[in-house]
């Protein structure tokens, strides 16, 4: 699941939250993309008590965001809910 919310910096920035189920895939999961020069572990997702996982990055406005989630064992895999939700323009919830 992908929410997009607005930035902190008022100038249009947009917070970018990445979430998945706990456990699915298992073990340790990043988010990489555009935002990170693809980098794999920079935006881990964390757990939380809801029995989700997330990790949260902020994109100035106006920035394309490409990404992909990689698991542990280089398995690389697309958001399961809506792959193509990024590539709205103008969306401020998913």
């Amino acid at each position: 699941m992908i929410k997009i919310c607005q930035g902190r910096d008022g100038n249009g920035a947009k917070r970018i939250v990445f979430s998945l189920p706990a456990h699915e895939p298992p073990g340790r999961v990043s988010v990489v993309g555009s935002f990170n020069n693809w980098t794999p572990g920079q935006h881990r997702l964390q757990p939380h008590t809801t029995g989700r996982r997330s990790a949260t990055v902020e994109v100035a406005a106006g920035i394309t965001v490409q990404f992909r989630y990689l698991a542990e064992n280089g398995y690389w895999f697309d958001d399961p809910d809506d792959p193509d939700v990024l590539a709205r323009p103008d969306d401020t919830s998913a």
